[in-house]
């Protein structure tokens, strides 16, 4: 992780972190958070289907497609991928770190840095991709 924090969301869900984790960790079902991207598996993990190994292409529109790989994942707590093929972005890693509210819920800590090639796209893409996260988090489950 040697690219700098670009973009930080948290959000709590209703539903406990088993469901949570079984969402954030489907491949196909991240359609709903990175909208209007078309996402697609290219592989399954070692050990499991959406696991440490697993890689998903994502597609927005135009743009040249890109995959990310799966480098870490602790069910029901963590999820840790970067961009392994293609796309614009520099050293892209993401964490998401999900822990069990009090009410049986779950509350999402979701940190993402890269770096870009052009002076202030970064902080565009950052602003962007903040945004469309937080809107769809609130589609992907309770």
């Amino acid at each position: 992780m040697t690219a700098p924090l670009r973009v930080h969301v948290t959000h709590v869900f209703s539903s406990d972190p088993a469901t949570v984790f079984a969402a954030l960790s489907e491949h196909e079902k991240l359609g709903v958070v990175f909208a209007p991207a078309k996402i697609t598996r290219v592989k399954d993990g070692a050990a499991s289907r959406n696991g440490v190994g697993s890689v998903r292409r994502l597609k927005i529109g135009p743009l040249p497609g890109f995959e990310e790989t799966v480098t870490a994942a602790e069910e029901p707590t963590l999820i840790e991928y970067e961009i392994t093929k293609g796309g614009p972005l520099k050293g892209h890693w993401a964490v998401q770190r999900l822990t069990p509210t009090g009410d049986g819920g779950t509350r999402l800590d979701y940190r993402i840095g890269f770096d870009a090639p052009l002076p202030g796209m970064a902080k565009v893409v950052g602003a962007g991709l903040s945004r469309q996260i937080k809107a769809g988090l609130t589609k992907l489950v309770p």
